[in-house]
């Protein structure tokens, strides 16, 4: 098992809220809690052992790999959304390899700026890593369920070209950057992608929350229907 200590104080309540949210809603593609040990100094959770790294250390060589990890992320969103949960850190080191690649099977974990979103509640923060944040959250705006799926978005992107969409030369300029929705296909990375699958990253990455494809819609979408058709 893998072991997560968190002091108390700052971070209790955020790993109060994990723990609970990993006890309710488990799934596949979602890491598992197996214990909460709480020694009154510390808070320890005792996670599902997970050992072929993160996705961060692993590149797609084909658009069929990147495809199998974009569906099992989806997946893991369509439940964590279908109880009104969003991930909020949707990022390569939130996702981890269980399987060995070239078509690895995945977990997502740190489940800790994950909030429920009640009907009629407003969530706005600003938290996240710069070059995965959607515009909402720059913008200090209510964060949304789609939220999440820009992240898809931009993970997307990354994986299929290697380079990511919104980096500047800074932090402030990559806030700038996601908050333009500023983004372009570069033929010296994609040149060799697909218009499809172009189509999914654009259908992602909208300024309007509530223009963006759904984590169900997006299981739908052509290039991830086909693509994924086709791994045996």
């Amino acid at each position: 098992m893998r072991k997560r200590r968190v002091a108390r104080g700052v971070a209790a309540a955020d790993i109060a809220r994990e723990a609970g949210l990993l006890a309710q809603l488990r799934h596949p593609n979602i890491v598992t809690l197996h214990k909460v040990i709480d020694t009154g100094k510390t808070v320890v959770l005792l996670l599902e052992l997970i050992s072929d790294g993160e996705l961060f250390h692993w590149t797609p060589s084909s658009e069929a790999e990147a495809a199998h990890v974009v569906r099992q992320v989806l997946m893991a969103l369509s439940h964590l959304h279908s109880h009104q949960v969003a991930h909020l850190d949707i990022k390569p080191e939130n996702i981890l390899l269980s399987t060995p690649p070239p078509m690895p099977n995945i977990k997502l974990i740190d489940l800790g700026l994950s909030h429920r979103l009640a009907p009629g509640s407003e969530l706005r923060a600003l938290f996240g890593t710069p070059e995965f944040v959607a515009p909402e959250i720059v913008n200090y705006e209510p964060l949304s369920l789609g939220t999440d799926l820009w992240a898809v978005g931009v993970l997307t992107y990354i994986l299929l070209s290697g380079a990511s969409p919104f980096l500047g030369e800074d932090k402030q300029e990559t806030y700038a950057n996601v908050a333009a929705c500023q983004y372009q296909f570069d033929d010296e990375y994609f040149g060799n992608v697909t218009e499809i699958a172009k189509d999914f990253i654009r259908s992602l990455l909208v300024k309007d929350p509530k223009e963006r494809g759904s984590a169900e819609s997006c299981l739908k979408h052509p290039w991830i229907l086909t693509v994924c058709s086709c791994i045996k």
